[in-house]
């Protein structure tokens, strides 16, 4: 498996199994099986909701712990964030039934964010948590975060595929020696993404599928990818991406299909930062 190394040196594979918006009642299996196909990344987070159901999953695979690279997320919590985030912290350790997490991301940038972040700071300096990170920070947040505190974040996961590149934001975030993880790599299929015609013609040149020719731009791209499926078939697809290479002229025609905005949600627009607060509350 290709990887990527950190700037605190940790390795991370490149690419992993996301389990967002996996019932916790099929969590099991789809884990089991991804782990099966060869998957060692995992990325599960707290507001999925099936933290414990993966956790089942590792321990029945039989997989060596020094093997997977096991992320989860905190969410946003309610001040103190420090303490939260410690409680927070530890729950998802017990339902993983894990000693320490390789990566543990601020799912949101929002909160009391300096707090929270603090607390993610003990919990890597105690080893407990080998890296850390956030998630869906715009540029002038991830820079504001970076510059106020001691240890500057090993990941950004944001969202990322082919009709949102991230380009530029890429560019800084290597300026400043963050790795960015996508979210959304298929983007959930929008756009007609599986029919687009120019990436089947791509995909048509290898014998491989349009999911397999993104996964494919992704990691040439250097960007840590999750994909998520429960179908066994399509993990094993989805994890045959290193038998072939796209060229330079392809990879600019991929980049003709950027269309410069989020195909899900605007973190800078009021109505859903007020919604991740009810989400926070109802919590």
């Amino acid at each position: 498996m290709q990887t990527v190394t950190l700037n605190n040196g940790v390795t991370m594979p490149i690419l992993g199994f996301g389990v967002y918006q996996i019932p916790a009642e099929d969590t099991e299996r789809a884990v089991s099986e991804a782990l099966a196909a060869g998957y060692r990344l995992l990325d599960t987070a707290a507001a999925y909701g099936n933290e414990e159901a993966v956790g089942r999953a590792i321990k029945s695979s039989g997989v060596p712990r020094e093997e997977l690279f096991v992320t989860t997320k905190l969410w946003v919590q309610d001040a103190p964030a420090e303490d939260n985030t410690k409680r927070a912290f530890e729950a998802s350790l017990n339902k993983l039934g894990l000693d320490y997490l390789d990566l543990y991301l601020m799912h949101q940038p929002f909160g009391d964010v300096y707090g929270q972040w603090r607390a993610m700071e003990a919990e890597n300096r105690a080893g407990r948590a080998k890296a850390i990170g956030v998630a869906n920070f715009y540029p002038d947040r991830l820079l504001d975060l970076i510059i106020n505190n001691e240890i500057t974040p090993q990941v950004n996961q944001i969202e990322t595929h082919p009709f949102f590149q991230r380009a530029e934001y890429q560019h800084l975030m290597r300026e400043h020696d963050v790795q960015i993880q996508s979210w959304g790599g298929f983007a959930e299929g929008r756009n007609d993404l599986f029919s687009n015609p120019l990436l089947s013609g791509i995909g048509k040149e290898y014998g491989k599928s349009v999911a397999q020719v993104v996964l494919r731009w992704l990691t040439q791209r250097g960007v840590v990818a999750i994909p998520k499926s429960v179908n066994p078939r399509r993990m094993a697809e989805n994890f045959d991406v290193f038998d072939f290479e796209l060229t330079d002229e392809q990879m600019s025609r991929i980049a003709t299909l950027e269309t410069g905005s989020s195909l899900f949600f605007d973190h800078h627009d009021p109505e859903i930062v007020a919604g991740l607060a009810k989400r926070r509350l109802e919590a």
